[in-house]
């Protein structure tokens, strides 16, 4: 098993910057790729960027691309979320999430583990 907890949202004003941390406990070396996704209220949870636990390769839904950027620490098993330029309709509740399987990562359904959420409030 795989446990998630994620920290650091917050309220920003537009233009601010927010880093959001997951760490990960547990068998951590089951996971194979990790992402983070947010959700909007009464919406369903989006892609927001993932990391590949060995090829460290990321990958980001465009409307993150150049604003966000996805890391992670392997001494410290944790994997971070850096957003620049926020904007209000970055708003919602963020997700980590992992998964042991070789998966696309764009889905939610891809993933088996999820944190609790952290909430993230752009003011404008």
């Amino acid at each position: 098993q795989v446990q998630l907890v994620e920290s650091g949202g917050g309220l920003v004003q537009a233009g601010g910057s927010l880093r959001l941390a997951c760490v990960v406990s547990g068998r951590t070396c089951m996971y194979y790729r990790m992402g983070w996704f947010r959700q909007f209220p009464g919406k369903e949870r989006e892609f927001v960027a993932s990391i590949g636990q060995i090829s460290s390769m990321t990958y980001y839904a465009d409307s993150v691309k150049g604003r966000f950027t996805i890391s992670k620490d392997d001494a410290k098993n944790t994997v971070d979320l850096q957003m620049n330029d926020l904007k209000s309709e970055d708003t919602a509740i963020y997700y980590c999430a992992a998964v042991a399987r070789l998966v696309p990562g764009w889905t939610p359904s891809d993933y088996d583990y999820w944190g609790r959420g952290t909430q993230v409030t752009v003011s404008s």
